[in-house]
């Protein structure tokens, strides 16, 4: 079932990327959730209700930022809808929060945290900067805090790994991480399927790898 799980989203990746590459927003429609449902299957049937039964404060987490990636990635279809892209910017950031609670639960090496936290700063100054002057004035505040919650989701994993948690947690968090630039890169920068060529395989790479995890 894992692997039917996988399979469907890859399979809806390939379907998604032709139907973005043609325009074709009805295919857009259909490939796209079944995408994501994909990976939230994937973590139902490595035994996220079983965990959860039994007390797993990791297995809860994550399956709720797993549903809260699947209605972004919904939210997310439509074009020029600054609402919906509100609502799927939402969805994503209390996605990232759940992550980090997730990760959070697995215990935190705090000095590996720290030096994260070092790291990454750069990159966030950097994105801000380069979307200062191109976010509309009503997203700019939710630009930011995405920003930073997703920033903070990956210094958790990277904490948790160094505390000893799986590896692919700080795998599957940074590919979402930098499936985010895409995004990013074709709302405000440069629209162009080129940011899904590359930001859409990444993403759905790192929910599968994250989903895989519960396993």
């Amino acid at each position: 079932m894992m692997f039917i799980s996988a399979a469907l989203t890859g399979l809806a990746l390939i379907a998604l990327l032709l139907a973005q590459r043609g325009e074709h927003r009805a295919a857009v429609w259909v490939a796209k959730p079944l995408a994501s449902s994909g990976f939230v299957a994937l973590a139902l049937a490595a035994g996220a209700f079983q965990k959860i039964s039994a007390g797993d404060l990791y297995a809860l987490a994550l399956l709720t930022g797993l549903i809260l990636a699947w209605w972004g990635d919904v939210l997310l279809i439509p074009r020029n809808r600054p609402g919906v892209f509100r609502g799927g910017l939402l969805a994503f950031l209390l996605g990232h929060v759940a992550y980090g609670l997730a990760f959070g639960s697995l215990g935190i090496d705090w000095r590996a945290a720290a030096a994260a936290t070092l790291l990454l700063l750069a990159p966030a100054l950097i994105v801000l900067r380069w979307l200062k002057t191109r976010v509309p004035r009503e997203l700019k505040g939710p630009v930011r805090a995405y920003v930073f919650v997703i920033s903070a989701m990956l210094v958790l994993a990277l904490g948790a790994v160094a505390r000893g948690a799986d590896p692919l947690i700080a795998l599957g968090a940074a590919l979402f991480y930098v499936s985010d630039l895409a995004v990013a890169r074709d709302r405000f920068i440069a629209p162009g399927f080129i940011n899904a060529a590359w930001g859409l395989p990444c993403y759905y790479a790192g929910q599968l790898v994250l989903a895989f995890t519960l396993a």
